[in-house]
């Protein structure tokens, strides 16, 4: 296949699509909540990474801490996340699901999760490497893909 000259409108096109369906079936979860992708966000690194601090959050996500408060009061007054204490510091605000919040995160990235397998079973399990490799790609390289330190 020569190269393509220009814009690739189909990949451009592709991605959009993708896109659109890869977060629309969680949108409409979350929108039984009241809750929109800020709060899919949140739960899905607060997920990935139990007792993460507010100010790693505010890393992985690069938004306002008034953006973040708004989403956290949501998440905190709903039952679906907890806020404790550092053991170290005090000051330290430490983000933890719920047995509520931990069902909706793995609701939703089960709904991803299984369209993301059934896409890598039809392109070849084996592409995935390539897959992976190409999505990092699309990443600017000055952001990087996983800020989530160490600790967390």
């Amino acid at each position: 296949m020569p190269p393509v000259e220009g814009p690739d409108f189909e990949l451009i096109e592709l991605l959009f699509f993708a896109y659109r369906d890869f977060v629309g079936e969680p949108d409409r979860l979350l929108e039984k909540h009241g809750f929109g992708r800020a709060h899919h966000r949140v739960l899905h690194f607060v997920n990935r990474n139990e007792g993460l601090t507010v100010a790693e959050l505010l890393e992985i996500l690069e938004i306002t801490k008034q953006s973040l408060a708004r989403v956290l009061k949501d998440l905190v007054s709903g039952e679906f996340i907890e806020q404790r204490a550092g053991t170290e510091d005090r000051r330290q605000r430490r983000l933890y699901l719920t047995e509520r919040g931990r069902d909706l995160a793995e609701a939703l990235v089960g709904m991803q999760g299984r369209r993301i397998a059934r896409a890598i079973a039809k392109a070849d399990p084996a592409a995935r490497p390539v897959i992976a490799r190409f999505l990092a790609e699309l990443i600017d390289p000055q952001r990087p893909a996983s800020p989530v330190p160490e600790s967390a």
